[in-house]
């Protein structure tokens, strides 16, 4: 069956067998590894991933791949004929928890729903060991970008909160099919078994990040007026003239701690 490319599920195959190896190389996964392959597509990863593991998850919402999937992996040419649990559902909605604990996800990320799916997992991060994905460059720069550059913003934020991250490799566009028009990247997140800042109250801190790079070109006076007055700012001693960029994940626990302190 030949399966093409369906544009709203943003599905771009990859196809680059030393791109899969070095994919596979890097994820390193172990016979007993509780393995969860995000949209596994044509299974590019997904047939190496079952030939070192005991068991894989897959989690696709596309009902004519899981009908192929079906087909091409239950049966006993695998050696083992249900090693393969597939999940019909979306990956925005899939509670992961109910997986177990100590998983390991994966994925060549649709790039359409990257950011909802990462905010997502966030969410699941206690149950989660590590994750690799490839996704669109510019995001996976966006992830592990340091303040004071362009690329750093509220996604690098929230993230490196919960991660710490490792830009892996680069992966051009004609390792997939069709080819995107963007390069990728493949990035490996662990949850940091101790937060290295805690903020009390995570809502809050999220509020505030938010609101902060609301509007990117304006001043931490502007993006937190009514949140924070120059008495708060003096008290912190963080210059209001900045922008949301020039502070550190550490800047941004501290203002919501003083936040919730300042509200009790």
């Amino acid at each position: 069956m030949k399966h093409i490319a369906k544009k709203r599920f943003g599905q771009n195959f990859l196809t680059d067998q030393s791109v899969i190896a070095s994919l596979v190389d890097a994820i390193s996964p172990q016979p007993d590894d509780l393995m969860v392959e995000i949209g596994p597509g044509l299974g590019a990863l997904t047939k190496p991933l079952l030939q070192k593991l005991n068991q894989l998850h897959v989690v696709e919402v596309d009902r004519d791949i899981i009908a192929w999937m079906q087909q091409e992996y239950v049966k006993p040419s695998y050696g083992k004929q249900n090693n393969i649990n597939i999940h019909n559902a979306d990956a925005l909605k899939f509670d992961f928890s109910s997986l177990g604990d100590n998983l390991r996800v994966t994925g060549n990320l649709p790039y359409n729903i990257s950011t909802p799916i990462l905010f997502h997992l966030l969410d699941n991060v206690s149950h989660i060991t590590d994750m690799h994905f490839m996704l669109q460059k510019e995001v996976v720069e966006r992830m592990v970008a340091e303040p004071s550059t362009a690329a750093y913003g509220r996604l690098s934020v929230m993230l490196q909160y919960r991660l710490q991250m490792e830009y892996l490799f680069t992966v051009p566009p004609e390792a997939f099919s069709p080819a995107p028009k963007v390069e990728s990247a493949f990035v490996r997140c662990v949850p940091h078994a101790i937060l290295p800042f805690v903020a009390t109250d995570e809502v809050l801190f999220a509020k505030v990040v938010l609101a902060a790079f609301g509007q990117r070109r304006k001043t931490l006076r502007n993006t937190l007026k009514g949140m924070l007055d120059d008495d708060g700012f003096s008290a912190l001693n963080i210059n209001p003239q900045q922008r949301a960029e020039n502070l550190s994940v550490a800047d941004f626990v501290t203002i919501a701690n003083y936040l919730a302190q300042a509200a009790h």
